[in-house]
């Protein structure tokens, strides 16, 4: 696969943020992600073993409503990192084999109805219609079928994600009562992706969440993002690129 450029006259994401200049759709570059990785989060404590391998499912181009998002902040490994985030996090609190996989499928698809990387209002609505639909594309790259409550349980995560907690309407209150452990799971591992945006005051902010991720799975996040984007800058395909990063979390990969 072509390796990656930036050209050295365009204006790094890093850039046009701190201008207030960001577009539509917004791609990493090598400076931003060279500034990115020089702001690694302090490391607390190793990573504990895992009883179970986590699982990463990495959505195809094909699901995304717009192409250009496919390869964006918000695309194809954006969602696979958030998937893996899920699967770990799922297994720290305590969630059984089928609620683990339906979070990490849920994880997979939460973007890809996106029609820009800005706010997008309703794109987990979006999103959660077209995993209703497409069940069966999602949770073959597991392997196997999920009871139709748990999917139903990981698409009403989907259609939350993008909701800050004290936005949530009276309606959505009630809809959250009906997977809270699968909703404050997904924005927690969404929430620790955002090591990718180009300013610090966007990366995680735990206090937004009602679920607190555990120390360690920060700088876990930060090196995912790192070491994926670096791998799909130096030539690698994205499935490729996440293979490499998800290495930090099982070596034997």
């Amino acid at each position: 696969m072509a390796q990656r450029t930036h050209r050295s006259d365009a204006a790094s994401l890093r850039e046009l943020a701190e201008n207030r200049m960001l577009p539509d759709h917004q791609v990493m570059d090598q400076p931003t992600l060279d500034w990115i990785a020089g702001m690694r989060p302090e490391v607390s404590a190793a990573p504990p073993t895992l009883p179970h391998p986590p699982l990463m499912l990495v959505p195809n181009v094909t699901w995304f409503a717009e192409p250009r998002c496919a390869d964006s902040i918000h695309g194809v490994r954006h969602n696979a990192r958030v998937s893996l985030l899920a699967s770990i996090l799922a297994q720290e609190y305590g969630l059984d084999r089928d609620h683990r996989a339906a979070l990490c499928a849920a994880a997979a698809v939460h973007d890809c109805r996106r029609r820009n990387d800005r706010d997008d209002p309703g794109h987990g609505w979006r999103a959660a219609a077209w995993f209703t639909r497409n069940q069966d594309a999602v949770t073959g790259l597991i392997g196997r079928e999920l009871p139709l409550n748990v999917l139903v349980q990981a698409a009403t995560a989907v259609s939350l994600h993008d909701v800050p907690y004290e936005r949530f309407t009276v309606q959505q209150n009630r809809v959250y009562q009906r997977a809270p452990h699968l909703i404050d799971l997904l924005k927690a591992a969404d929430c620790l992706d955002r090591y990718r945006l180009p300013l610090t005051r966007w990366w995680p902010d735990p206090s937004h969440l009602r679920l607190v991720p555990p120390a360690w799975l920060h700088a876990v996040a930060h090196a995912l993002v790192v070491r994926s984007e670096q791998a799909r800058f130096d030539g690698a395909s994205n499935h490729g690129a996440l293979i490499h990063a998800r290495q930090i979390i099982d070596p034997a990969e």
